[in-house]
């Protein structure tokens, strides 16, 4: 026997189209502080305030809109300890490896390529009258 999938289920996703729920994640994703939390999780399981201190500039509301976003999205497990006071890890999940792997991926080319970036911002620069 086999499950029934949902309507939404059997249509192609598409990034481009303004529909796609798709969008709303790759933004979860991409944007600064969620690319930056799935990094620092990806090197294991971390409280709300190791979290915060690993991911430099973060404030306390961005970083938990964050993991709420990413946790909704399926990326990031939240795991709440019945202690007084109260003690809550944070840890990706399957899928959330898989995306990070990517991420990371595009993170070190990044960084392996900022020589690069930041001759052609001074380049660039220089041609617009050294802003």
């Amino acid at each position: 026997m086999t499950a029934e999938r949902a309507p939404e289920q059997d249509l192609p996703y598409d990034v481009f189209s303004k529909a796609c729920p798709s969008r709303g994640t790759l933004e979860h994703v991409t944007g600064r502080w969620g690319a930056l939390t799935l990094g620092a999780l990806h090197e294991g399981s971390l409280r709300f305030n190791e979290l915060r201190r690993r991911v430099d500039g973060v404030s306390e509301k961005m970083l938990s809109q964050t993991l709420h976003a990413l946790e909704r999205d399926g990326l990031v497990h939240r795991e709440a300890q019945p202690t007084n006071p109260p003690r809550v890890d944070y840890e990706l999940t399957p899928l959330g490896h898989e995306v990070t792997e990517r991420l990371l991926a595009l993170i070190r080319h990044l960084e392996g390529r900022m020589g690069d970036v930041l001759a052609a911002r001074e380049r660039y620069d220089e041609m617009r009258g050294g802003r």
